[in-house]
């Protein structure tokens, strides 16, 4: 069993767009690929967890989230970041435009099912992980999953949360709090070694 950073993508891997429908609409801040060398040096999986709440707007397809995607890891391994690991994003919404999204899903953080369905598919141990994201529904998504969770402060950690299916659970808080990506790194891969 793998240990593994979960990221959210808007605000933790990429600049956070309001709707981001394309490819060239990805940023990646300078941080960001010497955070992921760091986070993949120390043994962790590096996967991609995120809601994509335009595909259920009807905005994009899930190929086109998928081809977003791509764009963002070619810019990352350009920049000199390793691959990630996995992408897992959840295209649905509970007032979903098309009918076929609007559901009350287990994929949507604040619930853990993207973190689940990524410890069965690359064998990773929850316990010993961490989830890294820049809104509370990340963190609880993460601390339900089982993980250590940092909460990084990009801006939209102070936006009111995004709209869920049950109510948000608000004794959980953030294991830390800091900076941005590369923080959490420097955080995580530190209480690592004190783990040893």
């Amino acid at each position: 069993m793998s240990r593994a950073v979960f990221l959210d993508r808007d605000g933790v891997l990429i600049e956070d767009v309001h709707l981001l429908t394309r490819p060239d609409q990805v940023v990646v801040p300078p941080g960001v690929p010497g955070a992921l060398r760091a986070l993949a040096a120390a043994g962790l999986k590096l996967v991609l967890v995120s809601n994509q709440p335009v595909v259920a707007r009807g905005l994009v397809s899930e190929q086109e989230v998928c081809a977003v995607h791509r764009h963002l890891e070619a810019l990352l391994q350009s920049a000199g970041a390793p691959a990630l690991d996995g992408i897992y994003f959840c295209p649905h919404h509970p007032n979903a435009t098309l009918p076929a999204y609007r559901l009350a899903c287990d994929c949507r953080k604040p619930r853990p099912g993207l973190f689940l369905r990524a410890a069965t598919e690359l064998q990773l141990d929850l316990g010993t992980s961490f989830a890294v994201g820049d809104r509370i529904t990340d963190i609880i998504a993460g601390a339900r999953a089982g993980c250590r969770t940092v909460l990084v402060q990009t801006g939209m950690h102070q936006e009111k949360p995004i709209e869920a299916s049950e109510p948000l659970d608000t004794t959980i808080q953030p294991d830390h709090t800091c900076a941005d990506l590369a923080a959490a790194a420097e955080w995580i891969v530190g209480e690592m070694k004190n783990q040893q």
